[in-house]
């Protein structure tokens, strides 16, 4: 092999595959499993949100430590890379999936494209915590957030309607915090709606993961009531960060409500459709 060919090999090719990587919208439920668990997820999929790449703004050697994204790239076998910059939809600490995303949409448009758990492990080594986004279908994983693991497969949550906006400042992860409610039996009991197809126990579940942790956790939030009050199935939140959401059948979300929860003092209130089989 010449020199030449061989400084081939260790740099990034320019082309930039044009990529969108989804974010989601908090969780359907996030807690220990038992006291000594992991903390595990359910990702909300958010389809209207999400990272593009190449943009126009910041790439990731200026979102993340340069010891990290070198990590990264390592991780990845890149050779020396020209980071692209980055679209994403959503803000940072909202509980959206955007530091994950970013680094996802950056691996590809920079080329890489290998196995998804391997991407999982390098998101891990510069997050502390990462969400399942670079799998195809990241809310039928039952997931271990701090391990970047899949603990278990599972049927998709049924297709529905999500409003939602977010709530308060932002709040980042912190990778060290594992002070969340034991969710042993809602996944358990979840593996049963979502085999069932049944939104109004999903949404039910959803709601006590929720509740669950703003009671340990905080801060209080009016989502409860809002979603009591303008006929939702339940709601869901980012169970570190400022998202919230109230979940309805498709096709039965009231005129009203974008207005109710701006009045309740959430910000970036928009709608989607996620769930159903892909």
């Amino acid at each position: 092999m010449t020199g030449a060919a061989k400084m081939a090999d260790t740099t990034t090719p320019m082309a930039r595959p044009a990529t969108r990587v989804p974010g989601h919208f908090g969780e359907w439920i996030q807690g220990r499993l038992g006291p000594d668990g992991p903390v595990a997820l359910v990702t909300l999929v958010c389809p209207a949100l999400a990272v593009a790449a190449p943009g126009q703004g910041p790439g990731i050697d200026r979102l993340f430590p340069p010891r990290a994204v070198a990590g990264f790239a390592r991780a990845l076998g890149l050779g020396p890379v020209a980071w692209p910059g980055l679209d994403p939809d959503m803000p940072m600490g909202a509980g959206a999936g955007a530091s994950t995303a970013c680094l996802v949409a950056s691996a590809r448009a920079a080329g890489w494209d290998g196995d998804p758990q391997a991407l999982a492990r390098a998101c891990l080594d510069v997050e502390g915590a990462t969400d399942p986004l670079m799998h195809p279908a990241p809310d039928r994983l039952l997931w271990a957030s701090r391990e970047a693991r899949n603990l278990e497969d599972l049927a998709p949550p049924p297709r529905c309607e999500i409003v939602g906006g977010y709530l308060g400042t932002p709040q980042r992860t912190d990778p060290e915090d594992h002070d969340f409610p034991d969710i042993s039996d809602l996944v358990s009991f979840w593996r049963g709606a979502v085999a069932r197809d049944d939104l109004a126990a999903v949404a039910g579940i959803a709601t006590e993961s929720a509740r669950r942790c703003t009671a340990l956790r905080g801060p209080d939030d009016p989502i409860d009531a809002l979603a009591r009050d303008l006929g939702a199935l339940g709601h869901a939140r980012a169970h570190t960060g400022t998202a919230r959401a109230l979940i309805f059948a498709p096709g039965k979300v009231p005129d009203a409500v974008a207005a109710a929860l701006r009045d309740a003092g959430l910000s970036g209130v928009f709608g989607f459709a996620t769930g159903g089989a892909k």
